[in-house]
């Protein structure tokens, strides 16, 4: 099974806006979820959806078992990518 990576319009303006050397990283270990996302991430306490750390940073995503999708909610760094 591979997942498909579908990325917010808002996350990806927030990856663009990142240093380019940070951006890579994140984008990187994002497309490792397609294989097995369940490895990388880890459940958020009082919402729905997961997070995957990277470094100091945080990528905020859901996993649409279903329909085999990884939605890319939010990107940021961990000290403020939780606010709403």
């Amino acid at each position: 099974m591979v997942y498909k990576i579908v990325w917010s319009i808002s996350a990806a303006r927030e990856l663009k806006n990142l240093d380019r050397s940070i951006a890579k990283r994140i984008y990187e270990k994002v497309d490792a979820l397609s294989h097995n996302p369940e490895r990388y991430v880890e459940k958020l306490v009082r919402y729905p959806y997961y997070r995957l750390r990277i470094g100091d940073y945080r990528v905020i995503l859901d996993i649409e078992y279903e329909s085999l999708r990884i939605l890319i909610l939010k990107v940021g760094h961990g000290s403020n990518v939780y606010e709403r």
